[in-house]
């Protein structure tokens, strides 16, 4: 039970903590002998691009969408947009229709999002394209951002930045969320300057055109999985957190943790298919990214979290040891803070991390909910989206 314990314990620690310090502390080392990555070079002709949306009954919220899309800063005759509604039956198509400038493809089946891009690929006739969502919406030099970093032929992709508004006095969804992609774009810069980004988020990336993979319809990670096949091939992928897209938090915890345990089967989808990328012999710097930053964190982690419980009571009662009891208190002292949070987790509280105990444990939860849906086959590609903020 010590091997237990004190395993268990560094397995926690390492992932949520410290895989980044090291990193951290390994960048700056490197920095101040001079190793660090040259300057990317200037961008002297802005090459043609297009932004490739897949909007399923998006009606409500395509105007704002579709004022963001004209609004971004890249020069008007380079940036095409292409839209693909397959299966919206609540208006979608016949906005999209009507907009200027837009380049629209509808089919009135329904095959999910990665079936939607792999219909609308063949049409993109760029050398770059930018996949986003239809509820996200994108800072003005978003675009100019991302496409700066191709002039580095080593790049085959860049991850944007996901950012959740965030109100003072969020409730537990909001403030839990926007607290963790902050720690996300956090390890991704860290991870970019190593090497490579294990993975972007759909919310917002480009990638060479000519590299685009036609990932199995049934995906339900696809831009995870997408970014990491360019990685595996020998392209790098990079992070820029000045090109963004925001969106609003999930409209409470319920509908964040459906999220959450929709993402998780799909992570375990994933690192089914991806199992060649466990070689850190054949992939070196790429395979310790990836098992610490992601595949620790959907498997040893969550499972050592309840083992690291179990081992402390048992050598609390079995050695009495100062050392366990005061591990212990700590550990039961977070999970009540959690349990407090839990219970006003539809209040606004002005406690900065208040729901932070709460949105952990809710996050290691869903693991294992996903990972049922993953052994079951329960997960659809075409998933119930999850309510946002506004629509509460």
């Amino acid at each position: 039970m010590t091997i237990v314990f004190f395993t268990s314990l560094w397995i926690v620690v390492y992932t949520y903590l410290g895989y980044g310090a090291i990193v951290w502390v390994w960048l700056k080392l490197r920095n101040a002998f001079g190793l660090k990555r040259p300057e990317r070079p200037e961008v002297k002709d802005w090459p043609a691009v297009t932004l490739l949306i897949a909007a399923y009954n998006e009606a409500d919220i395509l105007p704002e969408k579709l004022a963001n899309c004209y609004a971004l800063d890249y020069p008007k005759d380079r940036l095409h947009f292409l839209f693909v509604s397959d299966g919206s039956s609540d208006g979608t198509p016949e906005l999209l229709d009507q907009a200027e400038g837009i380049q629209h493809l509808y089919s009135s089946a329904r095959n999910g999002k990665i079936a939607a891009v792999k219909r609308a690929m063949p049409y993109v006739e760029t050398p770059f394209v930018v996949f986003t969502d239809a509820n996200t919406f994108l800072n003005a030099e978003s675009i100019k951002r991302l496409i700066r970093h191709f002039e580095d032929e080593t790049i085959g992709a860049v991850a944007g930045e996901k950012r959740v508004r965030a109100k003072k006095g969020d409730k537990a969804s909001a403030a839990g969320e926007g607290l963790y992609w902050k720690y996300e774009s956090f390890l991704k810069k860290q991870d970019a300057e190593l090497y490579s980004v294990v993975g972007a988020a759909g919310e917002l990336y480009a990638i060479r055109t000519p590299l685009f993979q036609a990932i199995p319809a049934d995906a339900i990670l696809d831009d995870f999985e997408q970014t990491l096949q360019i990685a595996a091939a020998g392209h790098r992928v990079t992070y820029d957190p000045a090109a963004y897209a925001e969106e609003e938090a999930s409209a409470n915890l319920t509908e964040e943790l459906k999220r959450k345990v929709r993402i998780c089967a799909g992570g375990f989808q994933a690192m089914s298919r991806l199992l060649p990328l466990l070689n850190i012999f054949r992939y070196g710097t790429l395979s310790f990214q990836y098992i610490s930053h992601r595949v620790l964190r959907w498997t040893l982690a969550p499972l050592s979290i309840p083992l690291l419980f179990i081992a402390n009571v048992y050598l609390l009662l079995e050695k009495g040891s100062f050392f366990y009891g005061v591990f212990l208190a700590l550990q039961l002292g977070f999970y009540l803070l959690a349990g407090l949070a839990y219970l006003l987790r539809n209040r606004k509280v002005n406690i900065k991390g208040f729901f932070v105990p709460l949105y952990f444990c809710m996050m290691n939860y869903a693991v294992f909910a996903g990972f049922s849906r993953f052994v079951r086959n329960t997960q659809s590609v075409n998933w119930e989206k999850a309510k946002r903020a506004s629509q509460v």
